[in-house]
């Protein structure tokens, strides 16, 4: 009889020795999963400073000096919520302006309920934000302000600025769809199918619980078994453990759509394609982008599987501003926001572009030394595409074992940062 090539005593001792650590992983686990664990959200303190109807519009306290004289409004998604740019205390767009010097002010949309059933783009676009921005004009007696926009938010606030030029001084749009003619992403292929009437005239506003499980089936093998995976192999890690949670909550935190806009989004917009074509109408104008002509940065992630680059690098050729930049992230959807990697990149370079545009204050040294320092930090990954009129060179596809590249390349937590 041949004899074995590795001993019958060294194959028990190794089963004897991953025994005890998996004992040791499962005891530290529990201990961690039993303890009290910090998983707020939006811990960074702001006031309520104006309110219409369940829209509210946050300021968030700082004594930093100012080191942009403009307010920025920023606009998030009518998809899950704001406290996206406040994720946690390390890792937060929010507190990285205010360390800035940033006067920082976010719209947060709230929950639908039946009667915002009819609202329209208009109602959105004309309505809210347009209060919301002349309150901040009054407030802080400034004649434009600065306005950033996230995903469908900068959508909106594309449209805002071609109908209100003369309120916005500069326009900031992050992963934000303005061309949907593409097929790229399993998104794009299913909104262009959907029978949108039916979807309304069943459910009135389009339910949060069934746009996220639209988001899970886009890739369900990561984001209903693989993360869960990763939870289970990190349990003894209480840093993971409180920022997996805070993303699950967030991730699970869905206001429904208002019915109306949702109808008019995918018709006019997926279906359509308008927007691209200055052809969209809203509020009985059409959205003319030649009349975007504030300076524009745009940002896109290179690995997005819900706005692939093809639905955003197209805006800065179609507004008729001269001052335009393509900065394409090599990341995802999420990862833009929250990655250690473009945390160090990302609030930084737009801190200093608004800068760049605004005139320096005279009191500007410590925030302006802050921002120094932490774009010192940062190395140049991102791929800074191109200027207007300058040929754009686009970031190359890292190479993968399977010769493509991830959906969301962001902190190694890809299937925690999935959306």
């Amino acid at each position: 009889m041949e004899q074995p090539k590795i001993s019958l005593d060294l194959i028990l001792a190794n089963l004897a020795e991953d025994a005890e650590k998996a004992q040791e992983r499962v005891t530290k686990a529990s201990e961690v999963l039993l303890s009290p664990l910090h998983t707020d959200l939006a811990t960074t303190p702001y006031d309520m400073v104006w309110q219409e109807d369940r829209v509210k519009l946050k300021h968030y306290r700082t004594d930093v000096e100012k080191s942009v004289r403009t307010p920025l409004l920023v606009v998030y998604a009518l998809i899950n919520r704001e406290t996206m740019l406040d994720l946690q205390p390390d890792r937060s767009v929010v507190k990285t302006f205010m360390n800035s010097g940033l006067d920082l002010y976010m719209l947060d949309w709230g929950y639908p309920t039946r009667k915002d059933r009819y609202l329209t783009i208009d109602d959105h676009v004309n309505g809210y934000i347009d209060g919301a921005v002349d309150f901040i004009r009054e407030r802080t007696g400034t004649e434009k302000i600065n306005l950033m926009g996230i995903c469908m938010g900068g959508t909106f606030c594309v449209i805002y600025s071609a109908l209100h030029p003369e309120k916005i001084r500069n326009l900031v749009t992050t992963v934000t769809p303005s061309s949907f003619d593409t097929s790229k992403g399993l998104l794009h292929v299913w909104m262009r199918a959907i029978d949108v009437d039916k979807l309304v005239d069943t459910f009135g506003n389009l339910p949060g619980d069934v746009m996220n499980m639209g988001f899970l089936l886009l890739n369900p093998a990561r984001l209903m078994i693989d993360k869960y995976i990763g939870f289970f192999e990190n349990m003894d890690n209480r840093a993971f453990v409180e920022n997996f949670v805070r993303m699950e909550k967030w991730i699970f935190d869905s206001p429904d759509v208002p019915g109306e806009t949702f109808r008019q989004f995918i018709k006019d917009f997926y279906h359509g394609n308008l927007l691209i074509q200055s052809k969209l109408m809203v509020g009985g104008k059409r959205v003319d982008l030649k009349r975007i002509t504030m300076p524009l940065l745009n940002f896109y992630g290179q690995y997005d599987h819900l706005v692939p680059p093809e639905a955003c690098d197209k805006l800065t050729k179609a507004v008729g501003s001269k001052d335009t930049e393509d900065i394409c992230l090599d990341t995802g959807h999420i990862g833009i926001y929250v990655s250690s990697k473009t945390q160090r990149e990302f609030a930084p370079k737009i801190v200093r572009w608004l800068m760049e545009r605004d005139g320096a204050p005279a009191a500007k040294k410590k925030p302006a030394a802050r921002l120094a320092e932490m774009m010192a930090a940062a190395k140049p990954a991102a791929k800074e595409a191109k200027g207007k009129g300058k040929a754009g060179k686009k970031p190359a596809a890292p190479r993968t074992r399977g010769g493509s590249a991830p959906a969301d390349r962001t902190t190694g937590r890809e299937s925690m940062e999935a959306r």
